[in-house]
């Protein structure tokens, strides 16, 4: 979920449904080598669908806000004449369809969405909400977890879902280019006669290049990295209009010392200093066999400590994932499994056959020495899909205990050296909150969320969520972590991020936004 446990992650989302006119494609250009694969946009994942059909609540949508529902007519006109009167909406559905994502954050509807079909149009059209001094949120698949795509102060919602081609396929130099519609499913499913894939998987269908504006990860990062490692160029479309190649027109290098990092300047920065309208990813080549194993093991600092114990070893790991013994209990419930309900640590090995045998020789001796259970095989794919999609969704595994309930995951990240202390902590602080909670995490990487799950008309339950997510991100801190690894600063932890960099690294990052954005018309009221 970038990694939440299984939830719909991080990317800055896409309202899958696209506009009414949206039949959704998914092609190459002309001269590429590879079959084309066209496929249709995907359908909304469950919660989409659930928070598509409820009304205004406790988080409900904002009815008005700032200049909602006020655009002069003449810009809106001006939208239409760029992409057409069928992509340009300012109902109060649709607009609210895309005010919100899975967040807890109240949802906050946009004054006008618009579906560009081109970085021409998408050009074109932030030139004149520029003009106007009218904020340009980007919208993608609307899985994000931090309210990254809720229109704080009005303005207009770039769906991007219907920029959906897959161009600039090199299987040589283990490159692809992707639009904002392509989802790292649709990828994976166009490479799949290739021998090449895209690993990054934070749980959710998202799209890419949300995924590269949150800086998302998930499941494999421990081995193949995160968005930030695996973005080599990125098409930026500025608040002005101008169109920034941050590599250079077409270029995916593996390396360079080529000036500043441009790349690594909008990688992360959640729509606040540019649209991405094309990534240019780093492909890896399909392992030839993986195993994957599930073990229990008789506390949370056995199970975290052995995590540790096989990475201070050498073991290439592929994925190794947490789950307390609350997530187990859900995920058996929700997926119909029937694993041992104690802590637990789900497994991957890639590589040939003798290496992947040699990983699990070693793995399996660290499990032993920490008081683990034997492994519990998946070696065939339709085995390993079952473990891994029950993995994925352990965040509707957890909100299954309190039906109609909202969930809320913390996102920290540690040293793997103070990975045991502060899970342990956390499982402890937990039992004694009084709150419905459970854990999982990619604690290959430092990386863990806790999944609160709260009843949205109780204010009181709200701000001891509020209250244990601020304590928990604060620890991380004190041991010199992250208050966020994977799903973003976005609205809620605008405060944390002035205590984890500093009132110079926040000045230095509010002065890059100045410079690319004067008007703060891109995404306002996010990171800073």
């Amino acid at each position: 979920m970038g990694g939440l446990p299984g939830c719909p992650e991080p990317g800055l989302g896409q309202w899958s449904g696209g506009s009414p006119a949206d039949t959704g494609r998914l092609s190459r250009e002309p001269n590429s080598q590879a079959r084309p694969l066209p496929l249709p946009l995907p359908l909304p994942a469950p919660m989409a669908l659930q928070r598509l059909c409820r009304g205004a609540g406790a988080l409900g949508c904002r009815r008005s806000s700032g200049l909602q529902g006020q655009l002069p007519g003449e810009l809106v006109e001006a939208l239409r004449a760029v992409v057409g009167s069928p992509n340009v909406s300012t109902a109060l559905a649709v607009r609210e369809q895309h005010g919100r994502d899975e967040s807890m954050h109240r949802c906050s509807p946009p004054d006008a969405v618009v579906w560009p079909q081109d970085v021409e149009q998408v050009s074109k059209l932030a030139r004149i909400c520029y003009s106007h001094g009218v904020p340009i949120i980007p919208f993608s698949t609307g899985t994000g977890l931090e309210g990254g795509i809720t229109a704080v102060r009005g303005g207009v919602c770039f769906n991007l879902a219907r920029m959906d081609r897959i161009t600039a396929l090199s299987t040589e130099d283990f490159t692809v280019a992707v639009e904002p519609g392509v989802t790292r499913k649709a990828l994976n499913s166009y490479l799949r006669d290739t021998g090449l894939w895209f690993p990054v998987d934070p749980g959710a269908d998202a799209s890419l290049c949300g995924m590269a504006a949150t800086s998302a990860s998930g499941t494999n990062a421990v081995r193949y990295g995160t968005m930030r490692h695996n973005v080599l160029n990125l098409q930026v479309v500025l608040a002005d209009g101008r169109v920034l190649h941050t590599a250079g027109r077409g270029r995916h290098f593996r390396k360079s010392a080529a000036g500043y990092n441009l790349t690594g300047l909008f990688v992360g920065s959640e729509g606040t200093l540019g649209l991405i309208t094309q990534a240019t990813l780093r492909l890896h080549g399909s392992p030839e066999a993986m195993v994957a194993a599930v073990c229990a093991f008789p506390s949370v600092h056995a199970a975290v400590g052995c995590t540790v114990q096989v990475l201070q070893a050498g073991i290439p790991v592929a994925r190794i994932e947490f789950l307390d013994d609350v997530m187990m209990a859900a995920c058996n419930r929700f997926s119909g499994l029937s694993y041992t309900v104690s802590p637990t640590l789900f497994l991957e090995f890639h590589g040939s056959p003798g290496s992947v045998e040699e990983q699990v020789r070693q793995a399996g001796e660290i499990v032993q020495l920490n008081g683990g259970s034997d492994f519990a095989w998946a070696r065939e794919p339709e085995a390993r899909n079952k473990l891994w999609a029950a993995r994925h969704n352990a965040w509707y595994a957890a909100l299954a205990l309190r039906p109609g309930s909202k969930g809320y995951s913390t996102d920290v990240c540690v040293p793997i050296s103070r990975l045991p202390h502060i899970v342990g902590e956390t499982h402890r602080d937990l039992q004694e909150s009084g709150l419905t909670g459970l854990i999982a995490g990619h604690v290959g990487d430092g990386n863990f969320h806790c999944v609160l799950v709260f009843d949205p008309a109780d204010l009181d339950e709200i701000q001891r969520v509020k209250e244990f997510a601020t304590r928990l991100a604060r620890q991380a801190l004190a041991l010199d972590g992250t208050c966020t690894g994977e799903h973003g600063i976005g609205l809620g932890k605008r405060h944390l991020l002035r205590e984890e960099i500093g009132e110079l690294g926040l000045t230095i990052m509010r002065q890059i936004k100045a410079m690319l954005d004067p008007k703060n018309v891109m995404n306002p009221g996010k990171v800073l």
